[in-house]
């Protein structure tokens, strides 16, 4: 009678009901980990790419230059309390925004390693 062992199934199924505990876990630990790190990383992006349009929207506010560089808005067109309420209002977004750009950072560098 030929040898049972020969002719056993092989490949990743059979392989992967042959792991113990201790390889399953770690398996598992990775799998969480790369998961928890790259949406970590990215929501460190987006936070700075949220920071950078807020802080060119501000620049932005700038151009009082309507219809072409030639051109200037009239001072009876200009509406400074509109004007100096919406640039506090960017500069409040703004400094939160670091806050929380600098406290995901420091944590997913504590987390992860570096960025």
């Amino acid at each position: 009678m030929p040898d049972e062992k020969v002719n056993a199934p092989q490949g990743a199924f059979i392989e992967s009901l042959k792991r113990n505990n201790k390889q399953i876990r770690s398996d598992r630990a990775e799998a969480i980990a790369e998961d928890a790190q790259v949406l970590y990383r990215r929501n460190v992006e987006d936070l700075d790419i949220k920071i950078n349009k807020m802080k060119r929207e501000r620049e932005n506010m700038l151009d009082l230059h309507p219809d072409s560089a030639m051109s200037l808005k009239l001072a009876s067109e200009f509406d400074a309390e509109e004007y100096v309420k919406t640039d506090i209002e960017l500069g409040v977004k703004i400094r939160n925004l670091e806050i929380k750009l600098d406290i995901a950072k420091k944590q997913y560098e504590h987390l992860f390693g570096g960025l």
